[in-house]
């Protein structure tokens, strides 16, 4: 990807609540989605490193449209290394492999402080690609200031 690589994460999922139909009743095609779609929340937490390093933790609101894709929508807190708080809100697509328990991530990335010393992230877009392993519980994200 384009740009300068600000950072990356890797994130472990803490939690998953659904609201009548879990996710991994999707993924095993054991129950079809609804027209309507699915919420399922994703929590996760974990560590960034780069020119922002710290510790991130949220949760992902992620619906499951009867189409099959993933809508991303995403809030979450970066407390980095040095003290400071950013908060974190993306949206995006997350597309599921047909072969393994893998989703690719698109994300349009959005970072919000009041801290001088990083001023420079509301300058200009930021976009971040990774993946997120189901059967493992891990996403890893890797993020660029366009």
């Amino acid at each position: 990807m384009k740009g300068e690589k600000i950072y990356e994460y890797d994130l472990t999922i803490t939690g998953m609540s659904d609201y009548g139909l879990a996710l991994q009743s999707i993924l095993s095609g054991q129950s079809p989605i609804p027209p309507q779609g699915a919420r399922i929340d994703v929590a996760f937490e974990g560590q960034a490193k780069g020119r922002l390093s710290g510790r991130v933790s949220g949760v992902d609101y992620l619906k499951v449209r009867a189409d099959g894709r993933i809508d991303l929508d995403i809030r979450a807190v970066i407390e980095t290394d040095d003290g400071h708080r950013i908060a974190l809100s993306a949206d995006g697509v997350a597309t599921l492999r047909a072969t393994e328990p893998v989703a690719d991530l698109c994300e349009n990335v959005i970072l919000t402080t009041a801290a001088p010393k990083y001023a420079w992230i509301h300058s200009r877009q930021i976009w971040a690609i990774g993946t997120v392993n189901l059967a493992a519980g891990t996403i890893h994200l890797d993020a660029y200031l366009q």
